[in-house]
């Protein structure tokens, strides 16, 4: 299975406030664009206020791992260098990981107990705009 990261736009109730545009990003695992715009579309129907729901782009991407946490609100994009030794040369992988938090520090924790068993460095970690990750499975 593939991953794709989506971006729609659509009008959503905010609370007690008028309706407002939103832009969101999510983390759909699929086999192509237009099953992954299928998918986003059904999950986010319950919430589109009026009009039409706008995809923004679809790209695919890759991650190493995926580190969900059911209580985290945020997920963080970090950068992994894993090393391996090759008839005495050190090779460097660089990796994608996304980590559910609630915050950087969270984020941190949760990725080097994750990695504990790795030979690998953390090259980087930052807030991600993916609002939700949907798998296959779901």
């Amino acid at each position: 299975m593939l991953f794709y990261e989506i971006k729609v736009n659509y009008s959503r109730q905010t609370g007690e406030d008028n309706p407002g545009k939103v832009k969101e990003t999510y983390l759909v695992e699929g086999f192509t664009c237009a099953d992954v715009e299928e998918r986003v579309m059904e999950e986010i129907k319950p919430f589109i206020f009026q009009g039409d729901c706008e995809v923004q782009s679809c790209k695919k991407v890759q991650y190493y791992d995926l580190i969900p946490v059911n209580s985290g609100e945020y997920w963080y994009k970090s950068r992994v260098e894993l090393i391996t030794i090759d008839n005495d040369k050190e090779i460097r992988k660089a990796a994608s990981i996304l980590v559910q938090a609630d915050n950087m520090q969270d984020a941190l924790h949760t990725l080097k107990q994750h990695l504990a068993s790795l030979d690998c460095e953390i090259t980087g970690l930052a807030k991600s705009p993916i609002v939700d990750v949907i798998r296959a499975t779901e």
